[in-house]
C-alpha cells in the first residue's frame, strides 16, 4: 500500500477518496498495512482517513487510552470532519469509545468496533518476551489470526522490531496496562451512535463473548460474527468484512438523521 502520508501541524495521516469520512484507528501493534484492503475498497465511496496514532511519541503521563483519545479528538477537530464513521480495531476501538464518551458532541455519525478492547482482552500474557525472542513473537503474531499464515514474516519482523526497542516496549506496556485498567462497562450505555460490531468467531484476544457483551451494553448496536476468523477481520477476511461494513453504511444513508 503506497499512499501519500499528509501532514497538518503535528498530525500525519492518509486521506483517500471523497464522501463522508471513514476514520480508521489501528491497534497496539497496528500499522497502515492492516487497513490496505479497506482503503482500496472504501475510497470509492468515502473519504478514508488513517491518522498515525502517536503510540510511542506521547509523554509517559499521556501514554494511555485517554491520551490517544485526546489526540483523535484534536485530529478530527483540526481536519474539520463532519458525519464521521469511526472504526477501531483492538486498542483503536477502545480509543474510539473513550473519545466518544468524553466528547458526546463530536461529529461522529456511526461507530464500528472490531476485536475492540475496553471490556476484556488477553494481552501479551503475564510474561513479557525477553528481547530477542523471535519465536515467541512469531507465535504471538500467529495467535492473532485464525489462519497463522496471515502472520507473514514482514508482519512478525515489524512486531519484533518494536519489542526490541526498549523505549517502544515501555510505551507498549504502559498502553496495554492502561487499556486493562480502563474498563468501560458502566459507561457504554451512553454511546448514542448506531454501532456495528464485527467479530471473528475464533478471536482469542477479545473472544466472541466480548462482542456479545458490547452488544448488550451499547444501546443501538448490532453484532456480526465472521467464522474462521481471529482478532483482525479486516486483514484476515477483507472481502467479507468490507461487505458487512458497506451494507451498514448504506443502511445509515436511508435513515433520517437522529
Amino acid at each position: 500500500m503506497d499512499y501519500e502520508i499528509k501532514t497538518q501541524g503535528k498530525f500525519s495521516y492518509i486521506e483517500e477518496g471523497e464522501g463522508e469520512p471513514l476514520v480508521l484507528l489501528h491497534g497496539l501493534f497496528g500499522a497502515l498495512s492492516n487497513f490496505s484492503h479497506m482503503v482500496e475498497y472504501f475510497r470509492q465511496y468515502n473519504k478514508v482517513v488513517i491518522p498515525m496514532l502517536p503510540l510511542y511519541d506521547l509523554n509517559i503521563l499521556e501514554t494511555s487510552v485517554g491520551g490517544l483519545a485526546k489526540f483523535v479528538h484534536k485530529f478530527v477537530e483540526a481536519r474539520g470532519y463532519q458525519n464521521v464513521h469511526l472504526l477501531g480495531n483492538s486498542l483503536g476501538g477502545h480509543v474510539a469509545l473513550v473519545y466518544l464518551l468524553k466528547h458526546p458532541e463530536a461529529p461522529i455519525k456511526s461507530l464500528i468496533l472490531t476485536g475492540s478492547s475496553g471490556l476484556f482482552e488477553n494481552g501479551m500474557g503475564e510474561t513479557y518476551p525477553k528481547r530477542g525472542d523471535y519465536e515467541y513473537i512469531r507465535k504471538k503474531a500467529e495467535l492473532t489470526f485464525y489462519d497463522p499464515k496471515i502472520a507473514t514474516k514482514e508482519l512478525v519482523d515489524e512486531m519484533f522490531e518494536i519489542v526490541n526497542n526498549r523505549l517502544k516496549v515501555i510505551k507498549i506496556i504502559t498502553l496495554a496496562k492502561s487499556a486493562i485498567r480502563h474498563n468501560l462497562g458502566d459507561e457504554l450505555k451512553d454511546i448514542k451512535q448506531p454501532t456495528l460490531l464485527i467479530w471473528g468467531k475464533n478471536d482469542t484476544v477479545t473472544p466472541p463473548m466480548v462482542g456479545e457483551e458490547f452488544q448488550k451494553l451499547i444501546p443501538n448496536s448490532e453484532l456480526e460474527f465472521i467464522d474462521k476468523c481471529g482478532h483482525a477481520p479486516m486483514m484476515e477476511v477483507p472481502d467479507e468484512f468490507n461487505k458487512i461494513l458497506h451494507a451498514f453504511l448504506e443502511k445509515l444513508k436511508t435513515q433520517p438523521n437522529s
